[in-house]
């Protein structure tokens, strides 16, 4: 069974975004951008570079750049149960 997104949050997983520039494999002069986005840890981001090996071993566009951002949306720090809830009318 997967974790839900705020679970792996307070794993303490993040967004992490990447923009993957490819050239074209019948016009090599041609770059393409692809964008890529999952949760994933930093500072080994295990994830990504899985895709960017998968990239490399199984398409045809053979990479020019990978520019990626990562994002900790939440920290356990941050978290807290709410016990109650006051309605003001």
């Amino acid at each position: 069974m997967s974790k839900s997104e705020t679970e792996m949050m307070l794993d303490g997983y993040g967004l992490t975004t990447a923009e993957m520039y490819y050239r074209m494999p019948d016009f090599q002069r041609v770059l393409n951008s692809f964008v890529w986005q999952d949760y994933d840890l930093a500072p080994d981001y295990p994830k990504l570079f899985a895709f960017i090996d998968f990239w490399k071993a199984k398409l045809d566009g053979p990479l020019h750049s990978v520019r990626f951002t990562h994002r900790k949306m939440i920290t356990p720090g941050e978290w807290r149960s709410v016990v109650g809830e006051f309605r003001v009318h």
